[in-house]
């Protein structure tokens, strides 16, 4: 039998989410006003982290979070879409910037990719290849979820690994930012089922924060009217909340 590749005893499972456009002082965690109670509890029971970094970009704040790497670094000086030849804008993540997804598939995590990708080359978007720069071709063993920068909520541009799907399809219901969670639950599922002690990593990016801004009916009706007290009253606010919960200095002390 050949030799299998197992990860330290105790290794924790990783559940890394990423919301586009979503500033720091949106979600309830940091202090802003839409609730997150999940996150809440767990932020609540660990730490908040509170020196982030972005490149103001997409393509290039994904590239730096997968890789570690500064984004000219991982070539991703600028989004795929506006990509050159020149050094650090290729939109080419190389051998020489190995992604999370690879190394601790290596140390034997079980790794995966849902939701928007924008980390592929806009010229390598064909079913024909090559796929050395889509998720399964840069260390994520299975990848569901959209390619670009943006997709429609409702019929998006999907792929299972490097397969078109249209699981919309006879759905009038369907919402993709639904379906990415019912389907990374699901998954987390069969790997737990198939092989309980082997850790995951997965990494979560919901397009739903990103536009087109395409929310159901439900979440519409929810927020109405939760933001007429208008942007500075709305700042002053989340201030408030975030010097309470000391994600930000009180300058009163």
């Amino acid at each position: 039998m050949a030799a299998e590749v197992v990860p330290q005893e105790g290794a924790p499972n990783v559940f890394l989410i990423m919301t586009d456009d979503a500033g720091y002082g949106v979600a309830s965690t940091f202090g802003g006003v839409i609730p997150t109670p999940a996150l809440d509890r767990v932020a609540n029971a660990e730490l908040r982290y509170t020196q982030f970094h972005s490149t103001a970009l997409c393509s290039p704040t994904r590239a730096a979070l997968i890789t570690g790497r500064n984004h000219h670094s991982g070539g991703f000086g600028v989004i795929t879409e506006q990509s050159t030849g020149y050094p650090g804008y290729a939109s080419i993540i190389g051998p020489e910037n190995a992604t999370v997804g690879r190394i601790l598939r290596k140390h034997g995590y079980a790794t995966s990719w849902f939701g928007k990708e924008h980390n592929t080359p806009s010229f390598q978007y064909k079913l024909a290849g090559p796929f050395d720069q889509w998720p399964v071709g840069m260390g994520f063993e299975y990848f569901y979820g959209f390619m670009g920068g943006e997709t429609d909520q409702w019929t998006p541009y999907l792929f299972r690994n490097t397969t078109q799907i249209f699981p919309w399809l006879d759905k009038p219901g369907y919402n993709l930012t639904t379906d990415l969670a019912d389907e990374a639950i699901k998954y987390m599922r069969e790997v737990n089922a198939a092989a309980p002690d082997k850790p995951f990593f997965l990494y979560y990016v919901p397009g739903g924060t990103h536009a087109p801004h395409q929310p159901t009916p439900e979440w519409i009706e929810k927020f109405k009217g939760k933001f007429d007290m208008g942007w500075n009253a709305l700042r002053d606010q989340i201030f408030a909340n975030q010097k309470r919960l000391g994600v930000i200095p009180d300058d009163t002390d």
